[in-house]
């Protein structure tokens, strides 16, 4: 349920209508846009007579939530949700770009991909340290090694750091390293994990399930914010279809379905949608035409030789050219991806 206050309403006047609503065991909620107020209630709201809330003088109207998703849900919260992540955003008419290789394989490769993309427009660095591999005979990653090669790279070039958690086991090093911490697709549904993560205030990227639904993956959402985090951002990579010739489907109906249904931003990443490098361009572009609040982009200094989805990845060299054109593509849409740096790039 969402009550939606009348202009001009008093601090003291929400306070006491909070105060009253969880009197009758609800959680209350209260956010705004630059119009008015909003309250919402989360929790059995089936003994609260919404006859006696719209007599109030202070409530404009009132608006069940019918779908399962309540914090997640457009609805509950109209104006679209912008997420700070360390001195940067997602959301709000930046594009969001996150790149960098699958895996972290050395300090020396990661820190020179990293100078690489940010030198190309990229503001964020992505990099697998913890790898969730289909074969248990596959790399699975440097581990924490992987995390600290990574923050070497941030220290050499400014870039935040996106990369996957897969285990609780890991939390605590994760909400010390790390400035936004992906939840995989495999993961999406590990609501154990997702709980977890919505007891910390880091940023979280939530990849869409193989075969999940638009409704299970704002669910995964809602169990994130239903602890506390509400800094979201979710991430279509393509789910799984009868087709054989690319790795996955990539979903562009999920942005615009997406941004009717939920407030939360939404990233496109064409990489491991295709799973091979000649697809990653045109999702790109279909991604930022759809209304996409960023990319995920794999680049890779050498993608013949590595460690992991080395079919997939760009070289620095062909990120930069995707980047002017997604550039003028985001200016064409209203939207806009920073300026490529004056950083060294050798």
């Amino acid at each position: 349920m969402i009550i939606v206050l009348k202009q001009g309403i008093t601090a003291d006047s929400i306070k006491k209508i909070i105060e009253r609503l969880e009197a009758r065991g609800v959680s209350v909620s209260h956010f705004s846009d630059i119009k008015r107020d909003f309250l919402g209630l989360i929790g059995d709201t089936s003994g609260i007579d919404t006859h006696q809330l719209q007599a109030l003088t202070e409530v404009e109207q009132i608006v069940r939530v019918e779908e399962p998703y309540k914090r997640a849900n457009r609805k509950f919260h109209p104006e679209n949700s912008v997420v700070k992540i360390d001195k940067e955003k997602i959301g709000g008419g930046q594009l969001g770009i996150i790149a960098g290789p699958c895996s972290v394989e050395s300090e020396e490769q990661i820190i020179h991909v990293a100078k690489r993309i940010k030198a190309a427009g990229a503001n964020f660095l992505r990099g697998g340290a913890f790898k969730p591999r289909t074969s248990p005979y596959s790399f699975q990653g440097l581990e924490l090694e992987g995390l600290r090669m990574l923050q070497a790279a941030k220290a050499e070039t400014g870039l935040p750091i996106v990369t996957e958690l897969m285990s609780t086991k890991w939390i605590d090093e994760f909400v010390d390293s790390v400035d936004m911490i992906q939840i995989g697709a495999r993961n999406m549904q590990n609501f154990d994990l997702l709980k977890e993560v919505g007891k910390t205030n880091t940023p979280v990227l939530l990849k869409r399930g193989l075969s999940a639904t638009y409704k299970e993956w704002l669910m995964s959402a809602e169990y994130i914010m239903s602890e506390g985090n509400e800094n979201v951002i979710l991430c279509e990579r393509g789910i799984r279809t009868f087709e054989t010739e690319t790795r996955n489907t990539l979903d562009i109906q999920a942005v615009p379905v997406i941004k009717k249904l939920s407030h939360l931003p939404i990233i496109i990443d064409p990489s491991h949608a295709g799973g091979m490098s000649y697809l990653v361009e045109a999702g790109a572009k279909a991604g930022i035409a759809a209304g996409a609040d960023g990319l995920m982009i794999e680049v890779h200094d050498d993608p013949a030789n590595a460690w992991s989805d080395g079919e997939q990845c760009l070289t620095p060299d062909e990120f930069a050219e995707l980047m002017v054109k997604a550039r003028k593509l985001a200016e064409i849409e209203g939207r806009s991806i920073q300026e490529a740096s004056t950083l060294l790039t050798k």
